[in-house]
């Protein structure tokens, strides 16, 4: 039996905004409205915690699907993006490294980057946007070495860690820039740099992806550690960055990179040890997420069968627990697990998540 909880409303992952977008993938407008208009009620935000993922932005992302964000949205949008990129350029200036918030997908440049580049024809600003997400690619000075120009000074809670540390995953680590940053390249939007940058944060990944991040120490080290055994998910973990892998291999025609993060995919999602971490049904780190993310690796691959089995085991497993989800939304929580469940993403929603 599932429990009632009260969401929070201009919130993407957990809020009304983010139960819009089941009902409209299945084209219940009359539902969508009453969650917009729950969702809209005290205001949307344009402020500096506005992102893809909070806010303006978030409704933009909504309404998109519907083919109703109006001029007045977007130019609040615009809003947001400018002050975003003024912050940037003022850090970018003192040679500081950057937090995590600047650029990541749930409340940075990237998943401004994806809401941009959804826009038909995609945003005037977007060039600016994807020249910052390139700029991580250089290198700065911290801490009396040089370090990785997307290090964060402090942990990934945003507290105080002796050295600071490299964010790996999809949603707050670098295979969230390397996988917009490929998808522009692939859709022909590109700026300076961009492919240099892929082939940076990509191989970084390559070195350093079996860890949720990484630390001072790994750059000490030939070979970083080996990784603790963990819960493997779209926001952290192999399968999300192999996918942020497959779309770089896709822009830049590298089929052995394409290969080898479809054999990740294929690996971890039939090793029962793996499976057994995975402990929910939720789109960030359940079954749902994992999901839709094999069906965006299948058919980007020239071998798709080969995840037939898997994702009907991931689909098996996905109807069997989603009514236990005590959240309603959409990252944790029942909607975000039956968009899964649909099989469908006629609207795009998946953007949200950089699978597509």
């Amino acid at each position: 039996m599932t429990t009632t909880t009260v969401p929070r409303t201009q919130d993407l992952s957990e809020g009304a905004l983010g139960m819009a977008l089941l009902d409209i993938e299945r084209r219940d407008l009359s539902t969508a409205r009453r969650h917009l208009a729950q969702a809209t009620a005290r205001g949307v935000s344009t402020g500096s915690n506005a992102s893809l993922f909070h806010g303006a932005p978030a409704l933009e992302f909504v309404l998109a699907r519907a083919r109703g964000a109006d001029d007045d949205v977007g130019a609040a949008v615009d809003h947001v993006v400018d002050a975003r990129l003024a912050a940037a350029h003022r850090r970018q200036a003192a040679s500081a490294l950057p937090h995590l918030a600047e650029w990541d997908l749930i409340r940075g440049m990237t998943g401004l980057a994806a809401l941009l580049l959804s826009r038909q024809p995609p945003a005037p600003q977007l060039p600016d946007v994807l020249t910052c997400l390139v700029a991580l690619a250089h290198p700065l000075r911290g801490d009396g070495r040089m370090l990785p120009g997307w290090w964060s000074p402090v942990g990934p809670d945003g507290k105080t860690m002796a050295g600071g540390h490299g964010n790996n995953g999809m949603a707050h680590g670098i295979a969230g820039p390397l996988a917009v940053l490929s998808l522009a390249l692939h859709e022909g939007v590109s700026v300076p740099g961009q492919e240099e940058a892929v082939g940076t944060f990509a191989t970084w990944l390559d070195r350093h992806g079996s860890h949720y991040w990484s630390t001072a120490a790994h750059l000490d080290t030939d070979q970083p550690p080996e990784a603790e055994p963990a819960r493997q998910s779209w926001c952290y973990g192999q399968p999300g960055m192999a996918r942020a892998q497959q779309l770089a291999a896709l822009a830049l025609d590298d089929p052995a990179r394409r290969r080898a993060a479809e054999d990740t995919v294929a690996t971890i999602l039939t090793d029962p040890l793996h499976l057994a971490r995975i402990t929910d049904s939720t789109l960030c780190h359940g079954w749902a997420g994992l999901l839709m993310l094999t069906r965006a690796v299948a058919a980007d691959s020239p071998s798709p069968a080969r995840f037939t089995p898997i994702i009907q085991d991931l689909h098996r497993r996905l109807a069997a627990d989603w009514k236990r989800l005590p959240k309603p939304g959409f990252m944790e929580g029942r909607a975000g697990a039956q968009l899964a469940l649909n099989a469908t993403d006629n609207t795009g929603w998946t953007r949200a998540l950089l699978l597509t």
